[in-house]
């Protein structure tokens, strides 16, 4: 048996690096494992998120979304460009700094708070004990007082379009095209389909996205759902919705794709690319011994409490492992809520509260109830919309797709949702979940001071709206 640590995290992902420098920063001695490596073969930390996920996407949309802006957007500001062009390599090697120099700085953070970094891959076995097996193929054993199982999810594969890692690819490979597809195919028209199609649209590609569900975005508000599916098809988006593929194969360099349609009719497509994005699987596989006492349901997640703790002393689970939307945000919080239980604090979360966000370009972002979520609870509730074309400082930079929705309750006026399509709308949509988190209503946020001229104006206007208040446009007569 080796060293014993108070702690353990088993993944260094968002939810196991955070939680981890948390628990160090609280006087307990930590250890996190971790077996992931980076494209130069090193071991790095992270997970998916830094390296192959979040952070790496974001930068390919930001990149590709200059380029299309300097193509297509300049003109109107009186701006003239000629033979613009685009280096994916050096696009792709961007990302790739961006990504070493993040992961590089939760090394350093580990060495500032003590944080042991192991490295190999953890296996829960029963006593509250870890095993690591390195690269070499050698075991070590580690016990703790608690084990903290963050090893995050990986990318669901479907047998009727295996991913080869050239032709067909998923999410990972999608972020390393050496060219620009001409023709690209993606399976699932989910978050992560609708933002890499983004990246490609703009650098060239002709984008379809085959989507086996015939609601857009079937979580999210409706109506703005449904503007958003409006807005990126025209820029060109082929979204497709109730569409089935029933086989991929490659012949002659090519995707050949063949699905069923709306109608039930079988068609056919031929893409250079296809990426297959069909949601995530927890990564279980290895990480818990039969005799560990660990609980998974019936979708392979760890179950837990509302505090992150299973059935078994000692033992948690956060992030993508456990019930909840796979979002890093998320793991974070929940890595830092059960670092501070275990240091005896009584910290939670409020997981009605918890953002997600859609990073195309106009930005798609939402906290709380949709309008849906509340007109089936039967309680009377009013709406405030706010159009960005009504925004001078929209108007000013020439970004005007897209509105604020804000929900709330007719009765006691407290906000019970806030939907945003538009520019800045992962910014614009946190300043009301920290409203909400303080049981704000609608007429709090109307009497509160925004500067001016600014995009947040637009959550003011909305939250006026809400109560026939709204200044810059007409409100809706009450019936």
């Amino acid at each position: 048996m080796s060293e014993k640590f108070d702690v353990v995290f088993i993944g260094a992902g968002p939810g196991g690096y955070v939680g981890a420098i948390r628990a160090a920063q609280l006087g307990l001695k930590v250890a996190c494992i971790e077996n992931m490596k980076g494209k130069d073969g090193k071991s790095t930390l992270g997970g998916t998120c830094l390296n192959i996920g979040c952070i790496p996407s974001k930068a390919l949309l930001d990149s590709s979304y200059k380029y299309h802006e300097t193509q297509a957007s300049l003109a109107v500001h009186g701006i003239s460009v000629k033979d613009v062009g685009i280096d994916v390599p050096a696009m792709i090697r961007r990302k790739d700094d961006i990504v070493k120099q993040l992961t590089g700085g939760i090394a350093q953070l580990f060495k500032a708070n003590g944080v042991a970094h192991i490295k190999g891959t953890g296996k829960l076995l029963a006593n509250k004990t870890v095993s690591v097996l390195d690269e070499a193929g050698e075991q070590t054993l580690y016990q703790a007082d608690h084990i903290v199982l963050a090893t995050g999810s990986s990318p669901v594969e479907i047998p009727v379009a295996k991913v080869d890692g050239e032709f067909i690819v998923d999410s990972t490979g999608a972020l390393e095209f050496s060219a620009v597809p001409e023709r690209l195919g993606i399976i699932g028209a989910g978050v992560i389909g609708l933002e890499l199609g983004s990246v490609w649209k703009r650098l060239g590609s002709e984008v379809v996205l085959l989507e086996a569900m015939d609601t857009f975005l079937a979580s999210m508000d409706q109506f703005i759902a449904k503007e958003t599916k409006k807005t990126l098809g025209r820029q060109g988006l082929d979204i497709r919705l109730a569409c089935r593929v029933l086989g991929a194969e490659v012949k002659n360099q090519q995707v050949h794709v063949s699905y069923s349609d709306k109608d039930g009719n079988q068609q056919s497509d031929v893409f250079d690319r296809l990426i297959v994005c069909v949601g995530r699987r927890p990564n279980t596989d290895g990480l818990l011994a039969a005799d560990s006492g660990v609980e998974t349901d019936e979708r392979g997640r760890i179950v837990v409490n509302d505090f992150c703790a299973t059935s078994t002393e000692g033992i948690w689970a956060i992030g993508d492992l456990v019930r909840g939307p796979m979002l890093a945000h998320k793991a974070s919080e929940e890595g830092v809520m059960v670092a501070e239980r275990i240091a005896g604090q009584k910290a939670q979360l409020n997981y009605a509260l918890v953002p997600g966000v859609i990073y195309t370009h106009p930005e798609v972002a939402s906290v709380g109830q949709t309008e849906e979520q509340v007109k089936a609870t039967g309680n009377d509730y009013k709406v405030g919309m706010f159009p960005f074309a009504a925004s001078g400082r929209a108007l000013a930079a020439n970004d005007t797709t897209g509105l604020v929705k804000i929900i709330a309750d007719a009765v006691t006026d407290r906000i019970l949702g806030c939907h945003i399509v538009g520019a800045s709308a992962a910014d614009l949509v946190q300043q009301v979940a920290i409203a909400m988190e303080f049981g704000a209503t609608a007429e709090d946020i109307g009497t509160m001071v925004f500067a001016h001229p600014a995009l947040s104006e637009a959550v003011h206007e909305a939250a006026l709206a809400a109560n026939g208040h709204a200044i810059h446009i007409a409100n809706k007569k009450k019936r």
